[in-house]
């Protein structure tokens, strides 16, 4: 059995830009009675899903085979500029998966002030299971008002994953 970390962290999108966000495989909506304008998704290459991308640098510290940048590149032009979490998260699973490895549970935290991941965390938990073949538990917390998400600034997500060689039993 293999444990492997994963970090990330992205400001929010500016006021007025209409970015959809996406946390942790799902579609955030504006919440009924907010201003939209200061609800913008995350920015990012990708869909900006710090849960997700930071699930994927955890399987594939797990299993040796690199980090998000190494396996879809970084920038506008990159593989991964453009996808989706989920999307991204099946094909590193597949990437492991051809390299002998095979997810067995992990975990992500999410650190911010919005949104409120308890009214959507069975609903991401399922979505990020999915996505991965194993099961995802998700948490969230705060930072009390410091750094960054304590600012409202940005978003960011801690995971860690469970992985064996696909030849090991158990």
């Amino acid at each position: 059995m293999l444990i492997g970390q994963g970090f990330d962290a992205h400001r929010f999108a500016v006021a007025g830009s209409s970015r959809p966000l996406w946390l942790a495989g799902l579609f955030w909506p504006v919440p009924q009675g907010a201003d939209p304008a200061h609800y913008e998704g995350i920015e990012g290459d990708s869909d900006g899903d710090v849960a997700a991308h930071a699930l994927i640098d955890a399987l594939l510290s797990a299993s040796g085979l690199g980090d998000i940048g190494s396996l879809f590149g970084v920038g506008a032009a990159a593989h991964g500029a453009g996808m989706q979490g989920c999307d991204m998260l099946h094909e590193t699973v597949a990437f492991m998966r051809a390299h002998g490895y095979e997810p067995c549970s992990a975990s992500v935290a999410i650190i911010g002030n919005r949104p409120k991941v308890s009214t959507r965390r069975i609903e991401a938990e399922t979505v990020l299971s999915e996505a991965v073949g194993c099961r995802v538990s998700v948490t969230a917390t705060t930072t009390d008002h410091m750094g960054f998400t304590g600012r409202g600034e940005g978003i960011a997500a801690i995971a860690s994953a469970l992985v064996r060689c696909a030849g090991d039993e158990g």
